[in-house]
């Protein structure tokens, strides 16, 4: 259905009684120009269909910008970044962020440089999520 769906939007494209104005006319081009994406969403049903998730997750970023005009220095501000990206991908990833940095903070001093890979927040989860290191704070 989504091949035959994607040829009649073609042929549709190819009808000579359409103008350019026309609201037809400009969502068969927004289907033309988007099939390739469109194919991965009709196509695999695990697709979100859209990227509000990712978007609320990043929200907190612009909403602190005033806060973080006074890093001090260009080098401070890329650490708000990254710390800012770390605890996104946490919460996007259903991690606390507190539990993850605790852990990794502790153990990247003993973890192989070759497996770093595993501490990002995905596969940390995987590997290390079940188990993590506590803080002496905690015990």
């Amino acid at each position: 259905m989504v091949d035959q769906f994607f040829e009649w939007n073609r042929e549709q494209l190819r009808r000579l009684d359409l103008v350019p104005d026309n609201p037809l006319s400009k969502a068969l081009g927004y289907v033309h120009k988007r099939e390739k994406e469109l194919q991965v969403y009709l196509n695999d049903p695990t697709v979100a269909i859209d990227t509000n998730h990712l978007e609320r997750g990043l929200r907190c970023i612009p909403m602190g910008r005033k806060n973080w005009m006074f890093c001090w220095t260009e080098e401070g501000a890329d650490n708000v970044a990254v710390f800012q990206a770390l605890i996104t991908s946490c919460l996007l990833a259903g991690i606390d962020p507190y539990k993850y940095l605790v852990d990794v903070l502790q153990r990247i001093s003993l973890h192989p440089a070759r497996d770093i890979r595993e501490l990002i927040p995905r596969l940390w989860k995987e590997k290390f999520g079940a188990n993590p290191l506590k803080a002496d704070l905690d015990k």
